[in-house]
């Protein structure tokens, strides 16, 4: 059996519930093919702060990456808003259309272990500085085994981005990346990242200048291409190949048959 790794945008205009038709439709038609969602959540996540008064810091490192500064609250408005009403409305549609949906984040089980960086290095009107008290964490490890469990059982994960630390603290971190790591923990024929975009640009934001097709050879230089959140999806199509993934997607979330259309070759197919 096959499996793919599917991680849903979460940035305004990623259609979930054309996502879960997609996802229904590949179970009925194609039962032999294993199915693990991973999702983001930070437009809800971003509503939830400013409705709280505590409106969303992003900030952006030496490298160039984008990231949401997460101290404590923010964490926890985080958890609210990813853990809770993203997870289990996407749990409900999937539910909804017959699927045995199984929502859970990488805090469960000590599905997702990570290392919490507690300060982190960023770039603030030219200046370099220090943040402390830091919630985010880089993945170190995956209990594939849970997942196998679940799977087994015909079960259809669905995944939030946190992760656990060695102290057992909940952590922030990257949904992308997090969902490299669980394709590359599974074995994974495909990891599929549905962003609101058509994929990889050579000119953003010209969605005419796609790039269809990418050796990995040149993904150092796709990163020339990637602006704002898009570096992360590259960054985390090396790490899924880097584990043995067969092939990285990533296509536009948008459009009526999402997961379908890019399985069928749309978007950037990275081999």
């Amino acid at each position: 059996m096959s499996t793919v790794v599917i991680k849903l945008g979460g940035t305004e205009g990623v259609q979930f519930d054309a996502i879960a038709q997609d996802v229904a439709h590949l179970r009925q038609t194609r039962p032999e093919l294993r199915l693990v969602l991973v999702h983001g959540g930070s437009a809800e996540a971003n509503a939830l702060g400013e409705a709280l008064g505590y409106p969303p810091r992003f900030v952006t490192s030496p490298s160039g990456f984008t990231s949401r500064y997460t101290d404590r609250r923010t964490l926890e408005i985080f958890l609210m808003a990813v853990r809770g009403k993203v997870n289990g409305l996407l749990v409900e549609q999937l539910q909804r259309l017959g699927l045995n949906a199984l929502g859970l984040s990488g805090l469960d089980g000590r599905l997702l272990q990570a290392k919490r960086k507690g300060s982190i290095r960023i770039v603030e009107n030219g200046k370099r500085k220090i943040l402390r008290g830091d919630y985010t964490g880089k993945i170190q490890a995956v209990n594939a085994d849970l997942l196998h469990t679940l799977l087994a059982q015909g079960y259809l994960p669905v995944v939030a981005p946190l992760a656990v630390s060695e102290q057992g603290e909940a952590l922030n971190v990257d949904a992308d990346r997090a969902a490299a790591m669980i394709a590359a923990a599974l074995d994974a024929e495909t990891l599929l990242l549905l962003t609101a975009a058509p994929g990889l640009l050579e000119r953003f934001p010209d969605e005419s200048s796609l790039i269809p097709r990418l050796p990995r050879a040149r993904l150092e230089q796709a990163m020339d291409y990637a602006q704002g959140r898009m570096k992360k999806k590259v960054l985390a199509a090396q790490e899924a190949l880097a584990g043995g993934v067969g092939r990285v997607i990533i296509a536009d979330g948008r459009v009526a048959h999402p997961v379908l259309d890019a399985l069928d070759g749309g978007g950037t197919v990275i081999m």
